[in-house]
């Protein structure tokens, strides 16, 4: 794609990276194929190739976004299914990540709207925040129907209780060898994930040290910044990453860290984006960089790192056909896709391919909360693909794809690591006791 940058906006470090994948970029128009809004929408502003247009021209020319182009970049899901398609290596994720930031900063949006951001942004990214939000959603919903639509909507996605806690909160979690450890690992335990899933992180944590690897959770860590990242909000995202990446990197030179373990997808994406974030800061680009190449996705790890004592099934325990779903963040943004079906397979349980798997469930951070009626049915397409296969349950390594999927279907469905922890010693997951 041709592209017409002055030599002043190409010393903007984000102008000249975006301007290098723009000239990546040859119109085939494969990365429609793959994208969820454009084969639902049919419009081709609704494509990653009409977006990567409508970003060119708001960049090129320095103009403000308008009620247009906010529609259009705001429907994307960041789920690099584009990605994976296209031919020729466009990095369509820093390109949409530029626009959000470009638009956040040039685009007044109506108060409704900037409220509603606003407090997705205070509220998912600080544990505390949400869980109070949480219990004040009980006493709302007899009077919800007195709100707008997308408030309604927020409203009925907050979970009606919080499940409890098993493990104490604890700085480090010590390796069943507690003198001889074989690895010490961080674990990002998440800010709305540790609220409503805690059984996840306690999962990973059990397998892990069971497998002799001690488990360090540093203070002051919750959120990896992705949530105010894709919404645009580079200042407050850049904050948390600095938290972040000082907190970390300290840990690796005082104590040290063979890795940093991400359960959730997501914020793994992120984390792993951190070295290209700071790539031109002088202070941090070698901490950043540092922290990503630590950052491993908890099947990565476990498969790369980790021999698993799988324990062998009684004769009488029936073997389970399992629908894996491999959210967007972990098969297009981290390209981590066999890994886990690998895994899976090891516990001697049948792995079901979901048609469609490429295709996300609509969950993709905030987005079923902005996008909602796109979002629906998104999700409604994905449940009926994996109803299709008939599986006992559903397993993914994301725990927004979790929750979504859990509002369409009976059918259960839990965290990869919890199937693993499950078969390697560890407790039979409380949704799949009736099983």
């Amino acid at each position: 794609m041709e592209t017409h940058f002055s030599k002043e906006q190409l010393k903007n470090k984000d102008n000249k990276s975006s301007e290098k994948i723009l000239r990546k970029c040859v119109h085939c128009g494969f990365c429609n194929a793959t994208c969820p809004t454009y084969q639902l929408l049919g419009d081709e502003l609704d494509g990653p190739r009409g977006r990567i247009y409508l970003i060119k021209d708001m960049l090129e020319n320095n103009k403000p976004a308008n009620e247009k182009i906010v529609k259009h970049i705001d429907r994307c899901l960041s789920c690099y299914s584009c990605m994976t398609t296209c031919p020729s290596g466009v990095n369509y994720m820093h390109l949409i990540d530029h626009g959000r930031n470009h638009i956040e900063k040039t685009y007044k949006r109506p108060f409704g709207d900037r409220f509603i951001r606003n407090f997705l942004s205070i509220v998912l990214s600080e544990p505390i925040n949400f869980r109070i939000v949480g219990i004040l959603a009980q006493f709302v919903k007899p009077f919800r129907f007195i709100f707008p639509k997308k408030v309604r909507e927020m409203i009925n996605l907050m979970p009606g209780k919080f499940p409890k806690k098993t493990l104490a909160n604890m700085n480090v979690y010590l390796a069943k060898n507690k003198k001889k450890p074989v690895a010490r690992v961080a674990l990002l335990t998440g800010c709305v994930q540790k609220v409503i899933s805690p059984q996840i992180n306690e999962a990973t944590i059990r397998l892990l040290n069971r497998h002799n690897i001690e488990v360090v959770v540093p203070k002051g860590i919750n959120c990896c910044g992705s949530l105010n990242h894709h919404l645009g909000k580079s200042d407050l995202a850049n904050k948390t990453f600095r938290k972040n990446i000082s907190i970390w990197y300290n840990e690796y030179l005082k104590n040290g860290l063979d890795a940093i373990i991400s359960n959730t997808s997501g914020c793994g994406t992120t984390l792993k984006d951190y070295g290209f974030i700071f790539r031109s800061d002088e202070n941090l680009k070698k901490k950043a960089k540092k922290v990503s190449e630590l950052t491993k996705d908890i099947s990565e790890y476990l498969d790369e790192n980790v021999k698993l004592n799988f324990i062998k099934k009684n004769e009488n325990e029936k073997e389970y056909k399992i629908a894996y779903h491999s959210a967007c963040s972990m098969q297009h943004g981290q390209k981590v896709h066999e890994v886990p079906i690998k895994l899976i397979k090891k516990t001697g349980n049948k792995v079901l391919d979901i048609p469609d798997g490429h295709l996300c469930c609509g969950s993709a951070g905030t987005y079923n909360l902005l996008q909602n009626n796109i979002a629906k049915k998104l999700l409604e397409n994905k449940i009926s693909n994996i109803e299709k296969i008939k599986p006992q349950f559903i397993t993914t390594g994301n725990i927004g794809c979790i929750t979504q999927i859990a509002k369409g279907t009976k059918i259960p469905i839990l965290h990869t690591a919890e199937i693993i922890d499950w078969y390697t010693g560890g407790p039979k997951p409380k949704i799949l006791r009736k099983l």
